[in-house]
């Protein structure tokens, strides 16, 4: 599809908008404008992208073609009601929330979608937006196209995916992303509780990393639950139990599920979590 010259204003200043916006002005997306309600914020990005700000929803541009919003998803709806009012009827407007459904546009304004970077951000590094999935949805198939374009100029891994697609898809993230980084938490919390560098961990996160490009996570998997060695996961169960009753709780719910999927790939049988009555999940 033929690049389209878009013009394009930001409603949000905040991790995702931050590697998003300039990377859209890389490749041909005029920002007109930045909206956050933070000023420091609003003006951060403003000035790296050499375009105005706005801290007041009443005076966003009404010259974009498209406004992306990328707000915290309690504030979504909120914005977009005043957003709606004032900005440009004949635009397209999308927000980038993974578990938000498209049609909180509804009845708002005629066209509308969703722009889903599937990636963790944090304003500090760096995003390689060639290897980001992005997840795209539209109410209308031209509108679908638009997104498949702008989205294709960042990376080639781009999807369409329904609201209902997308809700497991940001549950599914919660679990490989922010749950696996709050293990890491804990680890670091115990080795550095008992006098040991977190760092010592880093070999083994990025093999266990490298590992799930060519297996499955299933078959990837390993340790005393995998196994169901009961001295070891008693023995640290009771560790555990000293210093922290609620990580032995936790310990002990994952290691049941890590068990559960074993034995189920053991019997070469399809993994049905909400079925299975001793799952945790």
């Amino acid at each position: 599809m033929e690049q389209t010259e878009l013009t394009i204003t930001f409603i949000g200043a905040g991790n995702v908008a931050t590697h998003l916006a300039p990377a859209l002005a890389r490749k041909g997306g005029r920002i007109n404008q930045i909206y956050s309600r933070t000023e420091n914020s609003a003006q951060t990005l403003a000035s790296a992208l050499e375009c105005p700000f706005t801290t007041d929803l009443t005076e966003v541009s009404p010259d974009a073609d498209i406004y992306i919003v990328s707000v915290k998803d309690s504030a979504l709806e909120e914005v977009i009601d005043t957003l709606t009012r004032h900005a440009n009827p004949n635009a397209l407007y999308v927000h980038t929330a993974g578990s938000m459904p498209m049609d909180v546009w509804k009845g708002k304004v005629r066209r509308y979608g969703v722009l889903y970077p599937m990636q963790t951000f944090s304003k500090q590094r760096e995003v390689d937006f060639a290897s980001v999935p992005f997840f795209i949805e539209a109410a209308c198939s031209k509108d679908t196209e638009l997104l498949e374009e702008l989205a294709g100029r960042l990376s080639p891994k781009v999807y369409k995916a329904s609201s209902e697609q997308r809700k497991y898809l940001h549950i599914a993230a919660v679990f490989a992303c922010n749950f696996t980084n709050h293990m890491y938490a804990i680890s670091e919390h115990l080795l550095k509780a008992h006098g040991l560098p977190f760092e010592a961990m880093l070999p083994l996160i990025d093999e266990t990393a490298r590992k799930v490009h060519g297996l499955s996570p299933v078959e990837a998997q390993t340790g005393p639950a995998r196994r169901d060695d009961r001295n070891v996961i008693d023995r640290h169960m009771n560790m555990l139990e000293k210093e922290n009753p609620e990580l032995a709780a936790l310990y002990g719910l994952v290691s049941k599920n890590i068990h559960i999927y074993e034995s189920k790939r053991t019997k070469n049988d399809k993994l049905r979590p909400y079925e299975n009555k001793g799952s945790v999940l």
